[in-house]
Parts: C-alpha cells; sequence; structure tokens
C-alpha cells in the first residue's frame, strides 16, 4: 500500500522509518517531510495546516491508501475528520478527541470530573484575575497556555515575580500568541518525570514502552523550556507496580472519560506522567507521539507498525500482539545556535561516518543547491540502542561527535537522571 505521512520534524523522520521496514508498505509519501525522509519518502509541498488542500491533494491521488496525521495541529484543526468525510483512511484522533492536547483547560477539567490524579488548578480567561489569584497562591507554581504552543507554553516559575511577569507575557503580551488567551495556573508537583504513549482504538489501550524527555535547553536541567532536547528509553524507575497503577487509574479511565464524553480516541495518546509521594499524577496528555519520544521508542518496536495503525483504525487493536525489543535507547538533539529563541537557518551540514547501529532523524533539515543544511531549531536527532542506557549513551554521543554545523549545540548528560530513583 501508498501511505502518507503528515509532518516534517524528527518524530515524523522516525515514523517514516519503522514504516519503511513494513512488508505491507510499497511507496510514502511525506507533507511537507525534510532533508533526511526525503531520502525515503517522496515530498509533497502542501501546507498540512490548510486541511481543505490536505484533502483536495489526496482525493486527485488515488494511489494514496491511508495517511498517518502525526503533527498536533492537523489534528486539532480536524485533518482526520477531513479525510475520513472524503472517504479516506487516516491514522490519528478526531478534531472532538484531539481536544484533549489542544485544551489544557479540557484537560484539565476532564482529570477533575473523573477524578484521575494530576496537579490542582485554576483556569483563568482574564489577565486581571489571573494577576490577583497570582498574588496569592502557593509558589513554586506552574503556568500553562491553554492552547498548542509547540511543546513550549509551560512556565515554571520559583518566584511570585516570576509568575506575575509569567502571567503577563502569556495573557498581555502574547508570547504563545492566541494560546495564551487562556491560561491554568497549577499546582508545582515534584519527582522524576516519563512520558507514556500509548496506541488505542477508543476501547483497547496498549502502552509502549516508556522514555524520559530533557526539555530544557542546557546540562543539569537548566536554560529555557525547548521542545525537547533528547531523551531515554526505558524510564530506569518504572517497574510493574508503576505500570499497574498507571493503566488503572491514569491511561484506562482517559480513554474511559473520553467515550463517556462523546470524544472516543483513536491513536497515539501520550501520558506526560510525574512520580510524586502521593502516586503517578498526570502532567499533560498529547493526542499524537512525542517528539523526541518517538525517536527513542520506535526503534525498539519489533511489530509491524502499519498493521497496529490499522488495528486502530479499524478498531480491532485487541487481535495484535505488539512487541518490543530488549536493551535500551537515547536520542541526543542537535540544535542550532540560539535554540529556542532567535537562530539563524542555512547552515551547512556535515556528518562523518556513523555507527551501522546509529539512527539519524532529521528534523530542521533541507537540500538547499544540492547541500544539506539547516532550517529549523532542533536539527538532527542522534539515536543509538545498546544492552543498558549507559551503552546506549555512549554509543550516542559518540555518533554526535562525528556531526557539525555552525552554532551546533547539544546537551552532554542524555540519559543520566533517575540513576538512583528506585524501581516500582
Amino acid at each position: 500500500m501508498n501511505v502518507l505521512v503528515i509532518g516534517n520534524g524528527g518524530r515524523e523522520h522516525a515514523v517514516v522509518q519503522a514504516l519503511k521496514k513494513s512488508p505491507k508498505v510499497e511507496k510514502i509519501y511525506a507533507m511537507k517531510g525534510n532533508a533526511g525522509i526525503g531520502e525515503i519518502a517522496e515530498l509533497v509541498n502542501v501546507d498540512y495546516c490548510d486541511i481543505k488542500a490536505v484533502g483536495d491533494w489526496v482525493d486527485n491521488h488515488p494511489e494514496i491508501d491511508y495517511t498517518v496525521v502525526a503533527p498536533d495541529d492537523p489534528l486539532a484543526l480536524g485533518l482526520v475528520d477531513e479525510l475520513e468525510s472524503r472517504g479516506h483512511r487516516a491514522f490519528g484522533p478526531r478534531k472532538n478527541a484531539a481536544i484533549i492536547e489542544a485544551s489544557k483547560a479540557f484537560s484539565k477539567n476532564l482529570m477533575k470530573k473523573y477524578n484521575i490524579p494530576t496537579a490542582a488548578y485554576e483556569i483563568f480567561d482574564s489577565f486581571e484575575a489571573a494577576e490577583a489569584y497570582v498574588k496569592t497562591c502557593d509558589i513554586p507554581v506552574v503556568l500553562k497556555a491553554d492552547g498548542l504552543a509547540l511543546g513550549k507554553g509551560v512556565l515554571i516559575c520559583t518566584t511570585r515575580e516570576e509568575a506575575l511577569a509569567g502571567v503577563k507575557e502569556m495573557m498581555l503580551d502574547k508570547k504563545f500568541g492566541s494560546a495564551g488567551n487562556k491560561i491554568v495556573v497549577e499546582e508545582f508537583l515534584e519527582g522524576p518525570e516519563v512520558s507514556c504513549l500509548a496506541f488505542t482504538d477508543g476501547k483497547t489501550i496498549v502502552p509502549m514502552i516508556t522514555s524520559c524527555d530533557h526539555k530544557r535547553a542546557k546540562d543539569n536541567d537548566e536554560g529555557l523550556n525547548t521542545g525537547g532536547m533528547g531523551t531515554f528509553s526505558p524510564a530506569p524507575f518504572f517497574g510493574e507496580k508503576t505500570a499497574k497503577e498507571v493503566m488503572e487509574k491514569i491511561m484506562q479511565p482517559t480513554v474511559s472519560a473520553m467515550n463517556a464524553e462523546g470524544r472516543p480516541f483513536k491513536g497515539v495518546l501520550y501520558f506526560g506522567l510525574m512520580k510524586t509521594k502521593k502516586g503517578m499524577k498526570v502532567i499533560e496528555y498529547n493526542a499524537r507521539f512525542g517528539d523526541p519520544e518517538t525517536q527513542v521508542v520506535l526503534p525498539m518496536l519489533k511489530t509491524d507498525l502499519m498493521e497496529i495503525f490499522e488495528a486502530v483504525t479499524d478498531e480491532r487493536l485487541s487481535e495484535v500482539k505488539v512487541e518490543w525489543e530488549e536493551g535500551a535507547c537515547v536520542c541526543v538533539v542537535l540544535a542550532s545556535g540560539g535554540y529556542p529563541e532567535a537562530y539563524e537557518k542555512g547552515k551547512a551540514i556535515t556528518i562523518g561516518d556513523l555507527d551501522e547501529d546509529c539512527v539519524l532523524c532529521h528534523a530542521g533539515t533541507a537540500i538547499k543547491d544540492g547541500k544539506l543544511v539547516t532550517s529549523g531549531g532542533r536539527v538532527l536527532g542522534v539515536c543509538a540502542k545498546g544492552k543498558d542506557i549507559e551503552e546506549a549513551r555512549q554509543k550516542a554521543y559518540k555518533n554526535a561527535e562525528k556531526i557539525s554545523f555552525e552554532g551546533m549545540y547539544y546537551r552532554k548528560d542524555i540519559g543520566i537522571k533517575y540513576r538512583d530513583v528506585e524501581r516500582e
């Protein structure tokens, strides 16, 4: 079959690489893709947030049998609904289910209504009301833009001055655009974080292997929040007891809650969790594969990804045995100087001879005048597998040293944290 993958980042490159292994997949198209994706898929230059244009393109290309919608924006805009209304098969939640990520206020209220453990919170659509609340609430506090903000719409404020400035940045200065018209002010929780992705067809839930993201730009979790500077899998502290707790108190109740609300969720549901002294709690939901979590999860998947996608679409996920490799995987993100703030594009990228078992996921790359150049803040993800996290991280950093471009920087501590957290 011929498959169209929507998106142009490292996550999408990881998805395309996994689909390429499937005997079911003959040809892959990517909209818009990047230089790495272009090596194994035919690139399509259509704005994937223009859902009518995407629908028209698929209509005009009857050779497309299936579409995978990977990024958050087109899901929130209803691209899956648009394609299905035209008679096309697609992977991803419909618009009324993608709201679980598109609106932080919706997801927090859902958790409150259905007793899914999360941080205490208040929601504001008035700057004056938010400012008044922050003047008296407990500190530290977490501010979240209600809408989509490329994974950056969260501010952790350790002083009241920071919190007041953050409310102003979000609601008046529009740092995150219209995503900050409404904000969630949330209790600050402490503990190790874990990303738990799961396939679900609205009935059956199949968790993927766990992973841990590094959001801050600099070592030791310092610097600004980014879309993610690296990941490792699996989470060292996530054992059978914790997995059981998460399934029974968070995953199953969430899928059931969405069904009860008339918003059945079919696709990949991402649970951003924290292990607190009072148990596992939900920090956030995403309505799709995480980035860069996907880059360390999919390389460990033994089962045919296309088979899983089709089973989700057809609501027969219970019939598929999803299996994973033993060991670990680490991804180190190579970023443009200045990211996540201002950075230059068009820098020539030099890649040496990488080890055969190293997987390179392109994110912000393009071909210009026949040469590979940077085109985004997060440029490449260097991914490596090993018998354990330490072996995988050593391989990833060894290969990262073989790549260079002007202004390139990356964290040196991916895969180190949580080593001493008790496994349960």
